[in-house]
């Protein structure tokens, strides 16, 4: 099948966290046809993400892949730094984030609450910290912040920890949209539901997936491309008036 590219967002420098996991890869591959350079950011799987530069780049546009556990600090400045090896950053997603393992709510214990905050809400914090100053000196930027239902609806109590961290990475979309909208730089969300993902699959068994697509008005599970088509085009300028909001990509679920 052709691949049909676009120049919305050409010449523009994208940071996707995450970007060599399924919605990670869907959102890389979405901003590339679009024309923007992308930093491939990857905690395990290199190979995988390599795979992705090299496929991006029979676009015409640049790549570069950069490795880096994002719950040690100091980790997170590096990545940053790396990334603006392509240029200035004028697109960061921060869509690395996972419920790591369910853990009932009764069990929930202080160092795996670190673990499931540094992933999931420090890190887009710190991240948002390093690359801000810089869109804000050049008067434009886009940073969008991956969530999920569970911000909304809680999840079941094996994933209350995840939610409650995505629900802090919700307030930290809010407070900074309007004080930074003025200085040229949008901050928003995507909040998405049950997606046909690696990490869906390896949480969620056959029987609980079941039954979350039998609430689902849609009933099936979301594509990664799904996601993926949806950020890349709140980073382009045709969403320029969208601001502080968070778009809910889940089948109805849940409606606001």
């Amino acid at each position: 099948m052709d691949i049909q590219t676009t120049n919305e967002l050409q010449g523009r420098v994208a940071l996707v966290t995450g970007g060599s996991g399924d919605i990670g890869s869907a959102i890389v591959r979405a901003l590339a046809r679009r024309g923007a350079h992308v930093a491939i950011h990857y905690h395990h799987n290199q190979e995988q993400a390599q795979r992705l530069s090299d496929e991006i780049g029979k676009l015409g546009v640049k790549a570069v892949v950069v490795g880096g556990d994002l719950t040690q600090e100091g980790e997170i400045e590096r990545v940053a730094k790396e990334s603006q090896s392509l240029g200035p950053i004028d697109i960061l997603i921060n869509n690395a984030g996972t419920p790591i393992r369910r853990v009932p709510w009764l069990e929930l214990e202080a160092e795996f609450l670190d673990e499931i905050f540094n992933l999931n809400f420090r890190a887009p914090l710190y991240l948002t910290q390093q690359v801000t100053p810089d869109m804000i000196r050049r008067g434009k930027g886009v940073i969008i912040n991956i969530l999920t239902t569970a911000v909304h609806m809680g999840g079941t109590d094996t994933v209350l920890a995840y939610g409650a961290a995505k629900g802090a990475l919700f307030t930290l979309t809010k407070g900074l949209a309007r004080p930074l909208a003025p200085q040229g730089v949008r901050v928003l969300a995507i909040s998405p539901g049950t997606f046909d993902t690696n990490i869906q699959r390896r949480l969620t068994s056959p029987e609980v997936m079941k039954q979350l697509l039998s609430n689902n008005p849609l009933g099936r599970a979301g594509q990664p491309e799904e996601i993926g088509e949806i950020v890349a085009f709140m980073a382009t300028d045709h969403a320029s008036f969208v601001v502080g909001e968070t778009i809910e990509v889940n089948g109805g679920v849940y409606m606001r």
